[in-house]
């Protein structure tokens, strides 16, 4: 309820932050197992505005949710926010689940700064990140809304903490399992440049500038994205081949009572299967894994499932053979990359490393016709031509593709363009340049 109480003028500024979309150049298949991530921003992004209020109404208002004939307002108080599960229910009320960055913003910020948080917000939201389209428009929301919120209230969130308290608002508030990858790059990611992030839980390095020869491009088809429970499977069946892999080590895998994020961990590979190395996994587990695994014969012999956003559900068959190979070998493709990228050579070596991360997409159950399709027409054209290499990106479970060329190979990918749209029957949405994160953006008065 409104408490009545007055803002001090002085603190009644408008603030303006903005956050960039990602594009996940290499290693995103294992972020949520401790792979290293490579990722880039893009040219389009979020904005997010901050006005404190003189009462304790939170108001959030987001116009673009008209066009999608969602509600384009929200009004709650900080009253409200008395835990994750009543915060949960406030927003998945009909047509308020867009809502759910922001006031999971408000919740978390009241939760770790409860004598700064003491007054409410008009907050206003929009974005030129098309949703999805595998470019993370949904972490670039919650860091530009995160940034500007906390900064109206003299927080400076930023870096590693700004992207771990994105994700705990994406895994927790609006239930959508996420690593920290993508909120660390809309954070810290910077124009040219792409960001090395080793998710043990986020150890950010130093951004690397993209070779001068070289250039990216993104193209996002209208392939939907796979359904929830494919994504779900993929992710799940890493979990059951790294428990298999412990218990025939002899790891007891517990909660990590010091992890801010619900997630398990053992001694030897601190709960990362990333952590495995390839050979290590060839010679004594990869064949050991079952290629095909159902509900029943995973907990029927008293087995625990140790991710805390998936469940094991009956009817799915798993496949963590393949999964479990796909996360640690992306984990070496990801760090070779980097190398030949900090060398400023072997560009044909960087296109093939794209290519095998591609096929391992597939093998582990979340590939996209429409994504072979580009990929393939890239590889037509070849390094001759310009283009060295392709990967299904995002999410890896729709139909959008980051190619790596020469800066002169423009004809080449005009020709990739136009011979996708005549199979698609209608041209894809193209993405091209990068941007500033939020951190270097800074915050805006206006």
């Amino acid at each position: 309820m409104d408490d009545g109480s007055q803002v001090d003028t002085k603190e009644k500024r408008r603030l303006i932050g903005r956050a960039p979309g990602r594009i996940d150049l290499m290693g995103g298949a294992g972020a949520h197992m401790g792979s290293l991530v490579l990722l880039t921003t893009t040219a389009e992004a979020a904005w997010a505005t901050t006005e404190l209020r003189g009462d304790a109404r939170i108001v959030v208002y987001n116009p673009q949710m008209a066009d999608c004939g969602w509600r384009d307002h929200a009004e709650f108080s900080l009253a409200d926010l008395s835990g994750d599960e009543c915060v949960r229910d406030l927003v998945s009320a009909p047509g308020l689940r867009w809502s759910a960055h922001a006031l999971g913003a408000f919740f978390l910020l009241k939760e770790w700064f409860p004598d700064r948080i003491t007054y409410g917000a008009n907050v206003y939201l929009k974005s030129d990140i098309p949703m999805g389209r595998g470019v993370g428009a949904s972490a670039a929301v919650g860091v530009a809304l995160m940034k500007t919120i906390a900064s109206a209230y003299g927080i400076g969130l930023a870096g590693a903490e700004l992207a771990e308290a994105c994700q705990w608002v994406e895994s927790i508030i609006a239930e959508s399992p996420s690593g920290v990858a993508s909120q660390l790059a809309s954070a810290l990611g910077d124009e040219g440049h792409f960001l090395p992030l080793l998710c043990q839980p986020c150890q950010p390095r130093m951004a690397v500038l993209l070779p001068p020869e070289l250039k990216l491009w993104v193209v996002a088809s209208s392939a939907p994205r796979a359904a929830a429970p494919d994504c779900d499977a993929a992710r799940a069946a890493t979990f059951m081949a790294y428990k298999m892999i412990c218990d025939w080590e002899g790891l007891t895998v517990l909660p990590d009572e010091a992890s801010r994020i619900p997630r398990w961990t053992d001694p030897n590979w601190k709960g990362y299967l990333a952590n495995v190395a390839p050979s290590l996994f060839r010679s004594n587990y990869e064949l050991r894994l079952p290629e095909t695994l159902t509900a029943a014969e995973f907990l029927g012999n008293g087995q625990t499932h140790v991710d805390p956003f998936t469940q094991i559900v009956p009817g799915i068959v798993y496949h963590p053979r393949a999964c479990a190979r796909q996360v640690i070998e992306e984990n070496l493709r990801a760090r070779l990359f980097l190398e030949l990228a900090r060398a400023g050579t072997g560009f044909e070596e960087m296109g093939e490393l794209m290519y095998q991360s591609h096929f391992a997409y597939t093998q582990s159950g979340l590939g996209s016709e429409a994504a072979d399709q580009v990929v393939s027409l890239v590889c037509e054209e070849g390094p001759s031509k310009g283009l060295y290499g392709a990967r299904i990106t995002g999410a890896g479970s729709g139909g959008t593709v980051v190619v790596l060329g020469r800066n002169d190979a423009g004809a080449a990918m005009a020709r990739v363009v136009e011979l996708f749209a005549g199979l698609e029957g209608r041209p894809p949405l193209i993405f091209e340049g990068s941007s500033m994160g939020a951190d270097r953006f800074g915050i805006l008065e206006g």
